[in-house]
């Protein structure tokens, strides 16, 4: 399974992606997938506030607070009974509910268009960023390595 299937495969990995997908991308992709947002109530209108970010040491060691971020969220229902959930970094509600229709497209026949038109470039968007950060990363490394002294005595 390649790193865009799994990112898209499971329902957090698709709605980790649209979190973490800039919102202007999101508005684009929506458009050009000529996708209609269809009918919906809200069950959470989007609100904004902010959570506690933690951290561990080393990956591995005890926890600790960060520091706080901002983040909207929002929940809705499809009026075909699906739900719709998504909280993203910032204060967009605007990238929070199209997040959130996504999700409830993506647990219907409008999946394989989902997917193709907005996961998937979102997806490989997100893999070219990371692996630009990686290579900038790289530039920057420092080998260290120890010469022996030869004495052979």
């Amino acid at each position: 399974m390649s790193g865009t299937e799994q990112a898209i495969g499971t329902r957090p990995g698709w709605m980790g992606l649209l979190a973490r997908a800039p919102a202007e991308e999101l508005a684009r992709l929506w458009g050009d997938a000529g996708l209609e947002a269809p009918a919906h109530d809200w069950l959470r209108p989007p609100e904004t506030g902010a959570v506690m970010v933690r951290g561990r040491a080393g990956a591995q060691g005890a926890p600790f607070n960060l520091g706080e971020m901002t983040v909207t969220r929002c929940a809705l229902r499809l009026a075909d009974g699906r739900e719709g959930h998504a909280h993203v970094q910032g204060r967009d509600k605007a990238h929070a509910r199209r997040a959130a229709l996504a999700d409830a497209l993506m647990q219907g026949a409008e999946a394989a268009t989902v997917r193709d038109r907005i996961l998937a470039p979102l997806a490989e968007a997100e893999a070219a960023r990371r692996a630009a950060r990686a290579r900038r990363a790289a530039a920057t490394r420092v080998e260290f390595f120890t010469m022996a002294r030869g004495e052979d005595g």
